[in-house]
Parts: C-alpha cells; structure tokens; sequence
C-alpha cells in the first residue's frame, strides 16, 4: 500500500472519529434535557406536592433560594413644617411695642421725646403683654403694633428690673394668645424659633435656630448676674428685646432678652442670644399682674462689691464681700446694728464670692424672712440677725 493510500485512509478515519463524537455529544445533551423534563413532570404530579403544571410553552425558570424579607419602617418629621405650624400659633399673638420718651424743653422750644422699639406677645384674653423692662424703662408712653399693623395704646402694669421682665396691657380685642411653655425641659440642641421686630422695621420677623445651653448667667456689670439664661443661635438682633423664644410645639419658652456681640477682649462674635427661661417669666408676670411688683427682699444700704484685686489695694480683711457704704434710717439694716465700714461676707449659709454677687444672694430669700448676716468689722467676724423687708422698687 502507498504512502498515498495510507494519508488518505488515516484522514477518512479521523472525520469518522469527529463525525461520531458530535452524534454522542448531542444525544447525551438531548438525553440529559429529557431526563430534567421528566423529573420536573414527575414532581409536579406527585400527590405530596400537587400544584398546577406549568404551559408547556412557558420558558423554564431557574430556580431561585427565596431571601427572607424585613419591613423597615421609617418616620419622618419635616422641621420645616413644625417650624411653620409654630409660627401660625404664636406669631398672630406677638407685637411690637413703642416706648416713648419724655418731651426735652429746650432753648428752642419742646422738643419731642425720643420713641424707642422692643417687641412682646400677648398672654391673656384680657391684654396682658410680656416684654422686657429695658424695652419700656422710662417711658412716658407706651403703644403697641399688632400683628396686623394695628397701634393701640398700652398701659404699663409693673416691672422688674431683676429679672429685666415686665407686664403691659391693652383693653383692644386681643388677636390670639402665646402658651408659655415649660423651660426646664429645654435640650441643647432643640429646635427654637425667635420672633420679633428687630430694629423696629422688620416686623414679625422669624428666625430659627437652637438651644445652645441652658443655665447661663451673664454679669450685668451692676453688682448681680443675669442667672439661669437659655443661649441660642436664633438671630437675635436690636429690636427683637422682649419678644418669644418658641419651641416646635408652638409654646414660648423664653423672652429673648440680649445679645453678646464681642467679648471684653474686642473679638467679634455671632451667634450668642439669650432669653429669660418661661418658668422665670411665669412667676414673676404672676406677681406683678397680682401684685402690681415682684416682692424682693430689702435690707437698706448702699454697698460696693469686694473682690481679691480691690481687697489687696485697699487692705481689706475680706476677700469677698459687699462694702456697707452707707445706712438707709429705719431699715432692717439700721435695726440689726450693722455699720459703715462693715464688709458682709455671708447672707445666711451662702458665702459671697465671685459665683454668688451680693444681689442674687439676697434674692434666694423673700421679705419677713429673719436672716443671719455674716460681718466683717476691721479684724472682728460677728454674725447679725435681719429681719428681710420688701423692697419698694
């Protein structure tokens, strides 16, 4: 046999070989479809799991592991519409109040007195008003803006100094009435709404921010601290004095009452409003709507307040303390035997010093209470009894 014959019959062989495995192949695919059909029938006719046979047209479907499922439930709440919710309850109660001035006689002839501009909020059907006590101090008139751009006239019926808080009214129909809140559930970072007139032009104006703490006192720089202030970022500016500091349930729950806007150093700063706490404002509108004033304790003197830097330069035996520079005749003062020149360094168990000034500590007591004073004269410590009386301003 030739060499030719031989290639030839080697070839015709391999195409035999290649010619058969495809055959082998595609009966083994065909039977193994088969055999996937017939078991899928099989299990959809069994009577242990009896379900409705799938269309013989209907593709084949993988079969999948079914992944278990959670509900979440989510909440929202939209700031934005609390915040305009609140200010529809409160901002139909809050006005602005014009303080005027005594007229000036002049060279000239009068001269009218000056108008200055703060705001407040209505508390009650019958008129009463909150506002600030530096907003309306010295005024010969007082007149209010309503919400609506409505002046009515206003009558002044007390204020307190103290606590820079005072009471109006007006017999006008009143539009609506703000809810005092209650402050000492007040949490940093709570969301806080201010309203106001700020520089007396912008009426009603609304801003928003938060509590940034509670608790602050703040040195008047008249001998006493401004005690337990709400700080906030809400934008609080000239004008907005006496107006509500709201929360977003539409209570008020402080009276924005000053601004800090640079240290004693001369750094500028934002962002640091405070307001008088609504618990505060409660009581004391409480007194002064009853009572005409707030009943503070009287002892009757004219003091000056001690502290380490005036001890040192003057020799003083107190560190601490409030000079006795003058007596008032007949006061508490008088009758318990204290003299000029004493230093009280204690009102009752309460030491003076630089966290408790001679004002808020006389001021944790009330007039009729019998207080023990404790003295400072020259080397001598002597402790007097006073009996506390109520202060007529």
């Amino acid at each position: 046999m030739s060499t030719r014959t031989r290639r030839i019959l080697y070839l015709l062989l391999v195409a035999v070989v290649a010619i058969g495995a495809s055959l082998l192949g595609a009966i083994g695919g065909g039977a193994g479809v088969y055999y996937a059909l017939h078991e899928r029938f099989l299990a959809s006719t069994s009577p242990e799991k009896a379900t409705t046979a799938p269309s013989p047209t209907a593709p084949i479907q993988p079969t999948t592991v079914p992944v278990p499922t959670e509900v979440v439930k989510v909440i929202t709440t939209s700031v934005d519409t609390a915040i305009t919710n609140a200010v529809e309850q409160v901002g139909p109660a809050v006005v602005t109040v014009l303080a005027k001035g005594p007229d000036q006689t002049t060279r000239r002839g009068v001269v009218e007195g000056p108008t200055s501009s703060g705001s407040g909020f209505i508390i009650t059907e019958s008129g009463y008003i909150i506002t600030n006590n530096h907003v309306i101090n010295g005024a010969q008139s007082i007149s209010v803006i309503m919400a609506d751009g409505k002046e009515v006239p206003a009558s002044l019926v007390g204020a307190d100094e103290f606590s820079d808080l005072a009471v109006l009214q007006i017999k006008e129909k009143v539009p609506a009435v703000a809810s005092l809140g209650n402050s000492d559930a007040l949490k940093p970072g709570e969301t806080v709404i201010a309203i106001g007139s700020p520089l007396g032009d912008f009426k009603n104006t609304v801003t928003a921010g938060v509590i940034s703490a509670t608790g602050r006192n703040l040195d008047t720089g008249e001998g006493y601290y401004r005690e337990s202030l709400i700080q906030t970022d809400a934008a609080i500016n000239q004008g907005n004095s006496g107006g509500p500091l709201v929360n977003l349930l539409g209570k008020v729950v402080g009276v924005n009452t000053l601004i800090v806007r640079n240290n004693a150093s001369g750094t500028v700063v934002e962002g640091l409003g405070f307001a008088v706490p609504s618990n505060t404002v409660q009581a004391v509108a409480n007194q002064i709507i009853t009572n005409g004033a707030v009943a503070r304790p009287y002892i009757g003197i004219r003091w000056q307040w001690i502290t380490p830097a005036i001890a040192s330069r003057y020799r003083l035996a107190a560190q601490w303390g409030a000079y006795v520079a003058e007596i008032i005749p007949n006061s508490p003062a008088a009758k318990a035997g204290i003299k000029e020149g004493d230093i009280l360094t204690k009102i009752g168990d309460i030491p003076l010093d630089e966290s408790h000034p001679y004002i808020n500590t006389l001021y944790n007591f009330s007039p009729g209470n019998a207080v023990k004073l404790t003295i400072q004269r020259n080397t001598q410590e002597l402790v007097l009894e006073v009996v506390l009386e109520k202060a007529e301003k």
